[in-house]
C-alpha cells in the first residue's frame, strides 16, 4: 500500500512539474550596450508562432504562461539583423542580454534602413510588397496610388479604367466608391504588408465585378495598444473639404480589438452646362435648350468600423466585425439651381424657366459579419464559416419650384412639386470555405455560399394646385424586389520549378422577382451561370516570365437601377430604372510578358454580353430628358498595356502605365429595338509618376504625376480627353511618429470634360466643371506601441456593392 502511495505521489509530482507555466525573459541591446526598445520578440514551436511580446523602453522583455518544450526565439527590429536561437524550456529562464547587430547599408554617406517596394507576379495576381518600405509612412489611399496597375484619380480608384472591388485580407469592403476613398484615407499604411492586384479574379472570389484589389495587413503577435489620428484639408475653387478620424487597436493574449472612426464634413460644387436639340420626325431641329446647372452638395458622412477577435486556441478563432455608415439628414443636403433658355426653330429666344431644388438625404448602413475559423493539424488546411447581415436604409425629400418666364423675364406661370423616396434593403448570407494543401506543391480550395436580398422601395410624389398639395398617383409607386442566389466553387493549383498553373470553376444560380404595386406588374427572372478561370505562368530564368489567363465575370444591376420609378429632377428631366435589366457577362483573355523584372507588356481581349449603361434619352414629343438604365447588345475591346516600376537613380523612382485599346459597342435605338447602331473608339491612357527623396534621411519625399486619357466612348456617348498634373510633398516628423503632407491636385485645372450623344433623333451636349484643382494639407500621428499591426477585418459580400 505504501509503495502504491509513493508511486502515485511521484506521478502527481511529475504531472505538476510538466503542467507548470514558465517565464522567459531577457534584455535586448545593441552593440553599444544601448537598450533596443519596442523590438519584436516572437516564440516559435515547429515554425508556428506560439507567443510574443515587445521589449520595453529599457530593452527588457518577459513572456509568461509557457509550457515545457523546445522553442525557437526570434528577436527583430528595423535596421538590425534578426537574432534567432533554440531554447529548451523546462523551468523559468533568463536569457540575460541579447545583442542585436546592425544591418545597415551605406551608400555615399546615406544610411538606408528601409526596403524598396518589390513587385512579384504570382500565378493569378501581381503582389506589390511594401512592408518596411518608405511607402509604409503614407496612408493606404496614397499607397494605392503607388501600386502598379492602380490609378487613384479624382477621388476614384481604377484598374484598367474600371473600378476594382476592394478587399482587405480577402474580406470585401462594401461601401460606395466615395466612402471607400474616405476609409482608406483614414487608414495608416504602416500596417500594410502588400497589395495584390488581381486583374482577373479566380473562382474563390465572387463572380460579381471586375478586378480585385486585395490589401494584406501584417500579422500581429504582440500584446499591447496602438493608435493613430489623422486630419486633412482640401480647398477647392468654391468650398473646403475636411476629413478627420482615429484608429485604435488593442491585443491581449486571446482577444484582439480594433476600432476606427472617421468623419468627412465637406462641400462640393458642380457647374455644368447642357445643350439639347429637339428633332422632329422630318429630322429638323424645332427647339433648342441651353441650361446652366449649378449644384452645391453638403455632406458629413461618419464611418465606424470595428473588429473583435477571440482566439480559443491555436486552431480556433471567432471574429465579429461591423461597418456602420451614417449620413444624417441635418448635414446631407443638395441644392440645385438651373436656368434654361429655350430657342425656337430660327434660334430666337422663346422663353426661360428657372428651377430651384433643395434636397435632403439620410442614410444608415449597418453591416454585421461573424467568422469562425478552424485550422487543422496539417499546415495550411483550414475551414471557415461566415454569416452576414446588412440593413441599409436610405431616404430623401426634395422640393422643386420652377418659374416660367418670357424673354423679358416677366412671369408666365409657376409650378411646384415634392418627392419623397425611400429604400430599405435587408441582406443575409452564409458561406463555408475549405482549403487543403496537397502533395508536391499543389493545393485545393472549395466552398459554397447562399444569399438572400429583400428590397422595399417607395416613391411618393405630390403636386400643388392653387397651393393645395395632392398626391401624384401617376408617379407614385411601391416596388418590392426579392433575390436569392446559390454559389459553389472549386479550384486547384500546382507549382513546378519554372511553371505554375491554377484552374477553377464557379457556379452561381440566381432567382429574382420584382413587383410594382402601381402597375400591378411582376418581373421574374432566374438564371444559372458557370464562371471558369485558368492561369498559367512560365518563369524564364530569374528575371523573365510569360503568363496567360482567362476567366468569366458577371455584373448584376444595382438595386436602384431596377426601380421602375420616374424620379423627377425638374419638370422636364427624370431618371428611370428597369426591373427587367439583365446581368452583364464578360469573358476576358490576357497574354503577358515581363522581362528584366521591371517591364511588363500585356495583350488582352474582353467580350461583354448585355452591358448595361445609363442612356441620356430625348423625348422629342414631350420635350423631356430621360436618364435611363438599359442593356445594350454586345461590346468588345482589345488592347496593349505597358507597365514599369523601376529605379532611375539613387533618389528617383519611376512608375509608368500606358494602355492603347480599341472599344466597340453595339446598341439599339431608343425608340425602336429593331434598329441596331454601333460606336467605336481607339483610346490612349497614360500615367507617369515620379518619386523623389529630397533629404539624406529620406524624411522628405516628393511625388509628381501626370495622367492622360484621350477621348473615350460608351455606347452613344463620346467623352473628350482629360489630363492633369499632381504634385505632393511629404515630411516625416519625430522619428516617423508623424507626417505632414502638402500638395496640389490638377495643377492646371485640366481634368474637366465634355460629353456628346448625337445619333438618329438624339443630339445632346454636356460640359462638366468640377472642383478638380485642390490645394491639400494632411497630418497623421501614431502613438502607443507602434510595432503593433492592424487586425482590421472587412465584409465579403458582392451583394452589398449593389446598394445605392
Amino acid at each position: 500500500m505504501l509503495k502504491r502511495l509513493l508511486a502515485l505521489s511521484f506521478v502527481l509530482f511529475c504531472l505538476n512539474i510538466f503542467s507548470q507555466d514558465f517565464v522567459l525573459q531577457g534584455i535586448v541591446q545593441d552593440e553599444q550596450n544601448n537598450a533596443v526598445a519596442f523590438s519584436n520578440v516572437a516564440l516559435l514551436k515547429e515554425n508556428t508562432i506560439i507567443s510574443g511580446t515587445t521589449s520595453l523602453e529599457d530593452g527588457k522583455f518577459k513572456i509568461e504562461n509557457l509550457k515545457a518544450a523546445t522553442y525557437t526565439i526570434k528577436i527583430s527590429f528595423l535596421g538590425y539583423k534578426t537574432h534567432e536561437q533554440q531554447i529548451d524550456l523546462n523551468s523559468d529562464l533568463d536569457l540575460k542580454t541579447i545583442v542585436l547587430k546592425e544591418n545597415l547599408q551605406s551608400l555615399e554617406g546615406v544610411t538606408i534602413v528601409a526596403k524598396r517596394p518589390t513587385v512579384k507576379r504570382m500565378v493569378d495576381r501581381l503582389v506589390f510588397t511594401v512592408e518596411n518600405s518608405t511607402l509604409s509612412n503614407d496612408n493606404t489611399l496614397e499607397l494605392l496610388s503607388h501600386t502598379p496597375g492602380v490609378l487613384v484619380y479624382d477621388n476614384k480608384i481604377t484598374i484598367k479604367n474600371t473600378p476594382p472591388t476592394i478587399y482587405i485580407n480577402d474580406r470585401r469592403v462594401h461601401l460606395s466608391a466615395e466612402e471607400v476613398v474616405q476609409l482608406l484615407e483614414s487608414t495608416p499604411a504602416n500596417n500594410i504588408k502588400s497589395v495584390e492586384v488581381i486583374t482577373n479574379p479566380p473562382a474563390k472570389y465572387d463572380a460579381e465585378g471586375g478586378a480585385v484589389l486585395n490589401i494584406i495587413t501584417s500579422k500581429n503577435i504582440i500584446s499591447g495598444y496602438s493608435g493613430s489620428i489623422f486630419a486633412n484639408y482640401k480647398q477647392g475653387s468654391q468650398f473646403p473639404k475636411f476629413a478627420l478620424g482615429t484608429s485604435h487597436f488593442f491585443k491581449a493574449k486571446k482577444l484582439n480589438t480594433y476600432l476606427n472612426y472617421s468623419i468627412s464634413p465637406r462641400k462640393d460644387f458642380i457647374h455644368n452646362t447642357e445643350s439639347i436639340n429637339f428633332i422632329n420626325s422630318s429630322g429638323n431641329i424645332f427647339s433648342s435648350w441651353e441650361t446652366s446647372f449649378k449644384r452645391t452638395q453638403e455632406t458629413s458622412n461618419q464611418n465606424i468600423s470595428t473588429t473583435i477577435t477571440y482566439d480559443f486556441d491555436e486552431d480556433n478563432s471567432l471574429k465579429l466585425s461591423s461597418i456602420v455608415l451614417i449620413a444624417p439628414r441635418k448635414v446631407t443636403r443638395k441644392t440645385s439651381n438651373s436656368s434654361t433658355e429655350i430657342f425656337n426653330t430660327n434660334g430666337v429666344l422663346d422663353s426661360i424657366f428657372n428651377t430651384f431644388n433643395p434636397r435632403v438625404d439620410e442614410t444608415y448602413n449597418i453591416a454585421i459579419n461573424l467568422d469562425y475559423v478552424h485550422k487543422f493539424k496539417k499546415p495550411g488546411e483550414e475551414l471557415t464559416f461566415n454569416i452576414h447581415h446588412t440593413n441599409y436604409d436610405t431616404s430623401n425629400f426634395q422640393n422643386v419650384d420652377t418659374d416660367y418666364l418670357f424673354p423679358d423675364n416677366s412671369l408666365i406661370r409657376t409650378n411646384k412639386f415634392q418627392t419623397f423616396s425611400s429604400q430599405v434593403i435587408k441582406l443575409n448570407t452564409s458561406q463555408v470555405d475549405y482549403s487543403l494543401p496537397l502533395p508536391n506543391s499543389a493545393s485545393l480550395e472549395t466552398g459554397v455560399k447562399f444569399a438572400n436580398i429583400d428590397s422595399d422601395n417607395i416613391i411618393d410624389q405630390f403636386l400643388f394646385k392653387d397651393d393645395e398639395r395632392e398626391e401624384d398617383l401617376e408617379n407614385s409607386d411601391i416596388f418590392s424586389y426579392d433575390e436569392t442566389s446559390f454559389a459553389g466553387y472549386i479550384s486547384l493549383s500546382k507549382d513546378w520549378e519554372s511553371w505554375s498553373i491554377k484552374a477553377g470553376i464557379r457556379g452561381e444560380y440566381t432567382d429574382t422577382e420584382g413587383f410594382s404595386r402601381a402597375n400591378n406588374e411582376a418581373s421574374i427572372n432566374n438564371y444559372f451561370n458557370l464562371f471558369p478561370s485558368l492561369y498559367i505562368v512560365n518563369r524564364i530564368g530569374d528575371n523573365n516570365e510569360i503568363y496567360f489567363n482567362y476567366n468569366r465575370r458577371i455584373y448584376r444591376p444595382r438595386y436602384s437601377q431596377l426601380n421602375p420609378f420616374r424620379y423627377f429632377l425638374n419638370d422636364n428631366t427624370y431618371t428611370l430604372g428597369d426591373p427587367n435589366l439583365l446581368p452583364q457577362i464578360d469573358d476576358i483573355i490576357t497574354l503577358g510578358y515581363t522581362f528584366n523584372r521591371d517591364y511588363t507588356f500585356e495583350l488582352y481581349y474582353r467580350y461583354e454580353k448585355n452591358p448595361a449603361i445609363q442612356f441620356i434619352l430625348q423625348d422629342n414629343i414631350n420635350n423631356a430628358l430621360i436618364y435611363k438604365y438599359t442593356n445594350t447588345d454586345v461590346s468588345y475591346s482589345f488592347g496593349l498595356d505597358f507597365t514599369t516600376y523601376t529605379q532611375i537613380a539613387k533618389d528617383w523612382s519611376l512608375y509608368v502605365l500606358s494602355s492603347v485599346y480599341y472599344y466597340n459597342n453595339r446598341f439599339f435605338a431608343p425608340d425602336d429595338d429593331t434598329v441596331s447602331l454601333s460606336a467605336e473608339q481607339w483610346t490612349v491612357y497614360a500615367e507617369v509618376v515620379n518619386y523623389f527623396n529630397l533629404l539624406k534621411d529620406k524624411s522628405l519625399t516628393a511625388n509628381i504625376s501626370y495622367i492622360l486619357l484621350s477621348p473615350t466612348n460608351d455606347g452613344p456617348t463620346d467623352t473628350s480627353e482629360m489630363h492633369g498634373l499632381n504634385i505632393n510633398l511629404r515630411k516625416a516628423l519625430w522619428n516617423n511618429k508623424a507626417s505632414l503632407s502638402i500638395g496640389v491636385q490638377d495643377v492646371f485645372n485640366t481634368q474637366n470634360f465634355t460629353a456628346r450623344a448625337r445619333y438618329l433623333n438624339q443630339d445632346s451636349f454636356l460640359r462638366s466643371r468640377l472642383e478638380n484643382r485642390l490645394f491639400t494639407v494632411g497630418f497623421n500621428y501614431k502613438f502607443g506601441n507602434r510595432k503593433l499591426k492592424n487586425n482590421k477585418a472587412q465584409l465579403e459580400l458582392e451583394e452589398r456593392d449593389r446598394l445605392d
